[in-house]
């Protein structure tokens, strides 16, 4: 039972009993909680604690804080931690993952945030209370699995957080919010975590300053994670070896109202039942928008709710992934339709983008279409210093890469034929971070796509000749001494060489 000081964080809340199973071949489990939560609570909560005919969220949530609380007041820390690790909870802010809730101690040790209940009805964020909770969750942590040497912090539903905020997902706005949120959670837990080493209770781990943005939507958040991120590098070291992670556990996400789990978009404006989907509906607020006026825009050819290509959801990852060691596997590339033949036109209004970039020092610019579906359908490589000659050519093969692709030609097969040619300029790249170094425009060009368009692709790394960095043909190899066996060139280095993925 949870305790009495405890148990009055939950008395004010009307609660409702549903009928809820881990699955469905299971017998159901009466499970109650705050009525506002719903059936969709209640089916978390019992895939959460699988097995117990009966379930109430208060007496299960004082299953995991009461042994914190008891070790927190022998540890001799005055705060009153069971309380606010209930508050938390019963304002769907915060949750443990499933070892915490399941008392697995060799489990993943983490916490994931609801950045949506920290917003207000008038879009205000109350962000000191999330840093007070970033702090409390890791002492909460640290307390249930004092073993554990790397710690799970996260946030789920971004897609919602996004949506009430007016921000559309694909945007570079979004990336900069996610970025400054996820910095903001992690310097709070490296202060707290720190705090904990001073205790004597862990040599101590490095605190490496983040980049944040030099934006943010939410100003008061940025200059929040910018005084944390200052306060957490004075402190110099931390008990954990790493504090950010997302733990991919949808019960614990959909307990505390995720519709989309940790930074994915939405893949649709409709819900399971083919009625406007919450996020929707919030989007549609945050616009000031009716659902009659979104129908005439919709009607008049306006995409209201602008669902994010899967190259959004990549590029929202890999935005994160510079700050977040413990990141879910890189979206996967949609895969292109089936086709008997034929070409499959792009759409007259295209999405893509253009990345500039020097390769040996020589500027090129990298231009892609896409298809509706996030596909990339088209691509164009301009060098800018270059001879028309050269030029001619390098748009001739763009074009005819395109034709290709449009036929139904994978994106895999011109990576695997073109990366690691070898023709000047070649050399370090300038620019774009995602290819440190090119043997060629063509092997910087399909590097660039394989990064932002293939997941999981592992290509060798481009190892530059002194003379292929300006542009100069292999020198001649020297005469042969008996029983010398002749040294590989660089296109016989390169037939050893095969795309990984």
């Amino acid at each position: 039972m949870a305790q009495n000081g405890d148990a009055k964080t939950w008395r004010g809340i009307k609660q409702s009993t549903f009928l809820a199973a881990a699955d469905p071949d299971a017998p159901p489990a009466r499970v109650t909680l705050p009525a506002p939560w719903g059936q969709g609570g209640a089916e978390a909560l019992a895939a959460i604690l699988p097995g117990r005919p009966r379930l109430a969220i208060a007496e299960a949530a004082a299953g995991w804080i009461n042994p914190i609380a008891a070790r927190a007041q022998a540890a001799g820390l005055t705060e009153d931690i069971a309380a606010r690790l209930h508050g938390m909870l019963a304002r769907r802010r915060a949750s443990p993952g499933l070892a915490i809730w399941r008392g697995q101690p060799g489990g993943r040790a983490g916490f994931v945030f609801n950045p949506s209940a920290y917003l207000d009805e008038t879009g205000g964020f109350d962000a000191p209370s999330l840093g007070a909770d970033a702090r409390l969750a890791v002492t909460a942590l640290t307390l249930a699995a004092p073993g554990a040497a790397r710690l799970w912090l996260g946030f789920t539903d971004l897609n919602m957080f996004l949506a009430r905020l007016g921000l559309a997902y694909a945007s570079a706005q979004a990336r900069e919010l996610a970025v400054t949120l996820a910095a903001y959670i992690g310097a709070e837990a490296d202060i707290a975590s720190a705090g904990l080493r001073a205790r004597g209770l862990a040599p101590g781990w490095p605190v490496a300053a983040p980049s944040l943005p030099a934006a943010c939507a939410l100003p008061e958040l940025l200059a929040r994670a910018a005084a944390s991120v200052k306060e957490a590098a004075r402190l110099r070291a931390r008990r954990h070896e790493s504090l950010l992670g997302f733990l991919e556990e949808p019960e614990v996400e959909a307990l505390l109202g995720a519709s989309h789990v940790n930074f994915a978009p939405a893949r649709s404006a409709l819900d399971e039942a083919g009625a406007l989907a919450p996020w929707a509906w919030q989007a549609l607020a945050a616009r000031g928008l009716t659902p009659a006026a979104a129908l005439a825009r919709q009607l008049a050819g306006e995409d209201v709710f602008a669902i994010p290509a899967p190259a959004a959801h990549a590029a929202m990852h890999a935005a994160l992934a510079a700050l977040v060691p413990a990141m879910p596997a890189r979206p996967s590339a949609p895969a292109a339709p089936e086709r008997t033949g034929g070409r499959a036109p792009l759409p007259p209004r295209r999405s893509g983008y253009t990345q500039k970039a020097a390769v040996g020092g020589h500027k090129v610019f990298l231009s892609t279409g896409e298809y509706e579906d996030g596909r990339l359908g088209e691509i164009l490589i301009a060098p800018q210093k270059e001879g028309p000659a050269f030029k001619g050519l390098m748009e001739a093969f763009a074009m005819a890469v395109s034709m290709g692709l449009q036929h139904g030609v994978s994106l895999e097969s011109f990576v695997e034929a073109f990366t690691c040619t070898r023709f000047g300029p070649a050399g370090l790249v300038e620019g774009d971070p995602a290819v440190p170094a090119a043997t060629s425009l063509l092997d910087y060009a399909f590097r660039h796509l394989a990064a932002h368009y293939l997941a999981d692709v592992r290509l060798p790394p481009a190892d530059i000749d002194a003379g292929e960095a300006l542009g100069e043909v292999a020198a001649e190899r020297a005469p042969l001494l008996p029983l010398d066996l002749p040294a590989a060139t660089p296109r016989e280095r390169r037939r050893g060489l095969k795309l990984v993925s």
